[in-house]
């Protein structure tokens, strides 16, 4: 029953981060097994597991992205024979320009902030709730969404979106 609710947020939510379809899926499933597996100690929210689904699917996201990293290092270092170019059958999902560039956008923040950036723009959370949600004060809450929407726009504005760009993406979906 929570799956069915709450799937595809929480699906929407791992794209943003990931940015992939595929690894969405995976984190999205891992994110509802944690759930199950930690039903015991699930912290409910205004009656809720959704924001302990998302923040657990932040984490997972994250350590998928690590993980994903290290793995391409490795198999970089690795000597090759040949170095004509090799079809990884790696296919990636993105709805357009915009979905890269904020899922790049959103990968200049830190943990928690971008926790916090999620409930508060993607998922329509005040910032107070968000604040107890995350544990924070309300104050260090609002600074710290202040500085990620910074954080946000410049690496928006370094990947050259101009505020009309964005107006006419947001119209379109």
């Amino acid at each position: 029953m929570l799956f069915d609710r709450h799937r595809d947020r929480v699906f929407r939510h791992a794209y943003r981060i990931c940015g992939d379809r595929s690894t969405s899926e995976d984190v999205m499933a891992t994110a509802f097994l944690e759930l199950w597996r930690l039903r015991k100690k699930v912290v409910l929210v205004e009656g809720s597991v959704l924001p302990w689904t998302l923040a657990t699917t932040t984490n997972i996201a994250r350590n998928a992205q690590r993980a994903a990293f290290r793995y391409r290092r490795m198999l970089d270092s690795l000597p090759r024979q040949d170095e004509a170019s090799v079809d990884s059958g790696e296919t990636v999902y993105l709805q357009s320009a915009l979905d890269h560039d904020m899922v790049s956008a959103l990968r200049c923040l830190g943990a928690l902030d971008l926790q916090l950036f999620s409930l508060v723009a993607f998922e329509g959370y005040t910032v107070a709730a968000a604040a107890e949600i995350l544990r924070l004060s309300p104050s260090a809450a609002k600074s710290r969404m202040h500085r990620a929407r910074s954080k946000m726009k410049n690496a928006l504005e370094r990947q050259q979106w101009s505020p009309s760009q964005l107006a006419m993406e947001g119209e379109r979906s």
